[in-house]
C-alpha cells in the first residue's frame, strides 16, 4: 500500500474506531468482543482500502463489514458450546462512557440479531433507512419491517424487565 493510502487509512481508523466500537457493543453487549469485532473489521477494510477509498465514502462499507463480522462471530461453533450458567468468574471493568442504560443493553440482548442490527443502526447510530439497507444488504422495506419488529421486541423486553422489577419490590 502506498504511504498516502496508509496515512489516510490510519486517519479514518482513528476517527471511526470509537463510533464503530459503540455500535459493536450495542450489537453484542460485550466490550471485549466489540473491540475484537472492530479490529477484525478494520483489518478487512485495510486489505481493500485503496480500491474502496477511490470509490467514495467508506462509512457504509465499514458498517457492513462490522455487521458481517458480528454475524460471523455469532455462527462460530464455540459460541453455541459456551457455558452460560450465569456465573461470571470475575467482573469485567465496563467503561462509564456507554451512554446506554443496563436495562436497555439487557433488553437489546433479547432482540433477534437481524432486528437488533436494524434497530442499532437505525436508532442508535441514527442512520437513514437507505444506509442501513446498504449495510445489512437488504431492501429498505426489509429494514423498516426488521426495525419495527425489533422495536416491538425491545419494548416487550423492557416491559418484562419493568414488570419483574415491580413484582420483585412488592414481594
Amino acid at each position: 500500500m502506498r504511504s498516502g493510502d496508509d496515512a489516510s487509512f490510519r486517519e479514518f481508523a482513528r476517527d471511526k474506531a470509537l463510533p464503530l466500537r459503540r455500535t459493536a457493543y450495542l450489537l453484542c453487549g460485550d466490550w471485549h468482543l466489540a473491540e475484537d469485532l472492530v479490529q477484525t473489521a478494520l483489518i478487512k477494510l485495510y486489505r481493500v482500502w485503496p480500491k474502496v477509498r477511490r470509490k467514495g465514502p467508506v462509512d457504509n462499507y465499514t458498517r457492513q463489514i462490522l455487521m458481517r463480522c458480528w454475524l460471523d462471530e455469532r455462527r462460530r461453533p464455540w459460541r453455541s458450546r459456551e457455558n452460560r450458567d450465569g456465573v461470571v468468574p470475575e467482573e469485567p471493568a465496563i467503561p462509564a462512557d456507554t451512554g446506554v442504560s443496563d436495562s436497555l443493553l439487557h433488553a437489546l440482548a433479547e432482540v433477534p440479531p437481524k432486528q437488533r442490527a436494524a434497530v442499532v443502526l437505525r436508532y442508535c447510530a441514527d442512520l437513514p433507512v437507505a444506509e442501513v439497507a446498504v449495510a445489512l444488504r437488504c431492501s429498505e422495506g426489509t429494514v423498516r419491517s426488521q426495525a419495527a419488529r425489533g422495536l416491538d421486541a425491545l419494548r416487550a423486553a423492557l416491559q418484562r424487565q419493568h414488570d419483574e422489577a415491580v413484582s420483585g419490590r412488592s414481594a
